[in-house]
């Protein structure tokens, strides 16, 4: 059981870090403040192997326990890149770069992983190795694949993965997770559309390539209402169209943008098939050339069975037994932490971020009293994993 008294007095440095995190936010890869602040901060407090660079600019910490006779290694990961917004609050601690926020709490997830970091480098108090792993580019750049390719697993014998993501609206103190498919799939499209322009008071001169584009829309819809098991999930969004100039020209081009989510591998399968159907009959039967970019991007995050029976265990066990749900709906958000569930077993968990604006929103705020539960949580996953044995 991590020592609580401990954990209390690292919480306002730890909290004094996330608002520095915060107030210099860093995008994707271009994370080098960040990451050195991170290696920095590792090397200080004693983590006895310290590697920057992984996937591009992702950095590693190795924490050995007092014993080494169980030979099992865990890695614990978080993410440390912000989003391309406009930050809407007063705070003090608010973002000194216009056009970026931390408005997921990737600065409070780095900051606690790093608290949980020195609070094992001090304690030790397990017999094993945790890996503490700080990607970049979660935020749309797959830095989690990234890092895989760079032998993230194999490097640093990782056997087992755990990650979690603050939520807002569930209490601070409490978590949630399910078994399975625990965040979707996230593939993105892009229609290239070419007909021919005119005078907008002549369009039986042209070929309007937007009032089909229109059509096209519309019967993307068709693959969730008509191609789709009701019972599955599937989820179509058309989220930009791009056209023309001026109110009197029918445009020669029009772009399509968007994106396709899904909770199964068959799902996924039938929506992309169908997808490319619908584009190739409709440039047959308007007569325009269609050019469809489909790219499969994050897939579904799956928890395994046995470790997120593992991490509901010990979340009961340190925090009570009603501190946790394990019957969240799943979400159609995705998360490239997914990439590392390929690669190893493990288990992803939501936890409370009280009441404060929606993820991704301009007056999101990770609340610091999650601090010390974030660091809580992971001590507690590493020695609980890890127990050190009497003798």
């Amino acid at each position: 059981m991590p020592k609580s008294e401990l954990i209390a007095a690292l919480a306002p440095e730890i909290s004094a870090i996330r608002r520095d995190f915060h107030r210099n936010p860093e995008l994707l890869f271009d994370v080098q403040r960040t990451a050195g602040i991170v290696a920095d901060k590792l090397k200080a407090w004693g983590v006895d192997e310290v590697v920057t660079g992984i996937g591009r600019t992702g950095v590693v910490g190795v924490i050995k326990g007092k014993n080494q006779n169980s030979g099992k290694v865990i890695g614990l990961r978080a993410d440390m890149d912000a989003l391309p917004i406009h930050e809407e609050t007063n705070l003090e601690h608010r973002s000194t770069v216009p056009g970026k926020m931390h408005a997921c709490g990737h600065d409070g997830h780095t900051a606690m992983l790093l608290g949980a970091a020195k609070y094992l480098a001090e304690t030790r108090d397990f017999d094993g190795t945790a890996i503490v792993i700080f990607q970049p580019a979660e935020e749309g750049g797959a830095g989690g694949k990234e890092m895989c390719k760079d032998g993230l697993m194999e490097r640093f014998g990782v056997q087992e993965i755990y990650g979690l993501h603050n939520m807002p609206g569930l209490p601070v103190g409490k978590f949630a997770i399910r078994k399975g498919p625990m965040m979707a799939a996230a593939d993105r499209f892009l229609i290239k559309i070419e007909g021919r322009g005119g005078h907008a008071a002549k369009p039986n001169e042209t070929n309007d390539p937007l009032i089909a584009s229109c059509h096209l829309v519309t019967a993307l819809q068709t693959i969730v209402s008509r191609n789709a098991d009701p019972l599955e999930s599937l989820v179509v969004s058309v989220t930009q169209i791009k056209a023309g100039d001026t109110f009197n020209v029918i445009p020669q081009h029009v772009e399509i943008k968007g994106t396709v989510r899904t909770l199964s591998p068959e799902m996924r399968d039938l929506a992309e098939k169908r997808f490319r159907e619908i584009v190739a009959g409709f440039a047959l039967s308007f007569n325009l050339l269609c050019d469809l970019a489909y790219d499969r991007g994050y897939p579904v995050t799956f928890n395994h069975a046995g470790q997120t029976d593992f991490v509901t265990s010990a979340a009961k066990n340190v925090f009570g037994k009603d501190a946790i749900d394990t019957e969240i709906p799943p979400t159609m958000g995705s998360e490239d932490f997914s990439y590392m569930l390929e690669e190893r077993p493990g288990a992803y968990i939501f936890m409370g971020n009280g009441d404060s604006a929606g993820l991704h929103h301009p007056a999101y705020e990770f609340d610091d009293k999650a601090i010390p539960v974030g660091v809580t949580y992971w001590a507690s996953l590493v020695e609980i994993a890890m127990p050190q044995r009497a003798g």
